[in-house]
C-alpha cells in the first residue's frame, strides 16, 4: 500500500515499470507459488544427517555424546533428538508417547562360558570373536522394553556413537492411555498380541536381523522364517493317493 515516488526515473522507464507491476498483480497467485521451491525443516534436518562428516555434524554429535555420557544409562528424555527421524517411525507429540534413550556398549559378543570352558569339537571351541547374530539396536529396545514392562515399543533410532558405546532413542507407546486407545492410527498396538515385541523380533531392527524382507534379497526367508524356509527344501513328501 501506498504510492512509490519515481520522478527520478525517465518516463520511457516509468512506463515500463508500471507495465511490470500491472502484469504481476494480475497474474495469478497459482503460477507465482510454482517458481518458488519450498522445503520444510525435517527435511533439512535430514539433510543434515546424511552429512555427518561436515563440520556442523561433527561438532554436534561430539557435543551430544559427551552430554549423554554424563547421563544414566538407561533414562527417559524430554523429547527426541531427532524430530525428523522421530517422526518417519511414527512418534506424534501428544500424550501417550514416550521417548527413553540407552546407552550399548559395542563390539562382539563373547561366548557365556564358565572360564572360557567349551565343550564339543574344536569348531564350536571360539570364545572372544564371535559376533552377535542381532544388531546392538535389537539390544537397545529389548533393555527399554524390560525396564517399562508397561509400555509398548513401537520403533527406535541411532542418534549417537564413540569409540565405546552407541546411543538409541526408543520410541514407546502407553496402551492405555486414552489418547493412544482412541487414535485408530496407533491402538492397534494395545492390542495383547503386541506385548513386548520387541522380544520376539517384530520390530524393524529385529526384522532385519531375521533377514525378513521384500525382494529378491530375502529370498532365504520365504516361508516366514529361515528355518521353515530350510525345512521345506530338505524335506521330501511324497504324495499318495487313498
Amino acid at each position: 500500500p501506498g504510492e512509490i515516488s519515481i520522478s527520478h526515473l525517465t518516463q520511457k522507464n516509468t512506463s515500463k515499470i508500471k507495465h511490470s507491476l500491472e502484469f504481476l498483480l494480475d497474474f495469478s497467485s497459482e503460477y507465482v507459488s510454482c517458481w518458488v521451491v519450498t522445503m520444510g525443516a525435517y527435511n533439512y534436518i535430514t539433510e543434515l544427517y546424511r552429512k555427518k562428516q561436515s563440520d556442523v555434524m561433527r561438532f554436534l554429535l561430539r557435543v551430544r555424546c559427551w552430554q549423554y555420557r554424563q547421563l544414566t544409562k538407561l533414562h527417559r528424555a524430554p523429547r527426541p533428538s531427532r524430530p525428523d527421524k522421530a517422526r518417519r517411525l511414527g512418534y506424534k507429540a501428544k500424550q501417550g508417547f514416550v521417548i527413553y534413550r540407552i546407552r550399548v556398549r559395542r563390539g562382539g559378543r563373547k561366548r557365556p562360558v564358565p572360564k572360557g570352558a567349551t565343550f564339543g569339537k574344536p569348531k564350536s571351541h571360539g570364545v572372544n570373536e564371535l559376533k552377535p547374530s542381532r544388531k546392538l539396536q535389537s539390544v537397545a529396545e529389548e533393555r527399554v522394553g524390560r525396564r517399562c514392562g508397561g509400555l509398548r515399543v513401537l520403533n527406535s533410532y541411532w542418534v549417537a556413537q564413540d569409540s565405546s558405546h552407541k546411543f538409541y532413542e526408543v520410541i514407546l507407546i502407553d496402551p492405555f492411555h486414552p489418547a493412544i486407545r482412541n487414535d485408530p492410527k496407533i491402538n492397534w498396538l494395545c492390542k495383547p498380541v503386541h506385548k513386548h515385541r520387541e522380544l520376539r523380533g517384530k520390530t524393524s531392527a529385529g526384522k532385519s536381523s531375521r533377514g525378513l524382507g521384500k525382494g529378491h534379497r530375502y529370498s532365504q526367508t520365504i516361508g516366514g522364517s529361515r528355518r521353515a524356509a530350510w525345512l521345506r527344501r530338505n524335506s521330501l513328501s511324497l504324495r499318495r493317493k487313498r
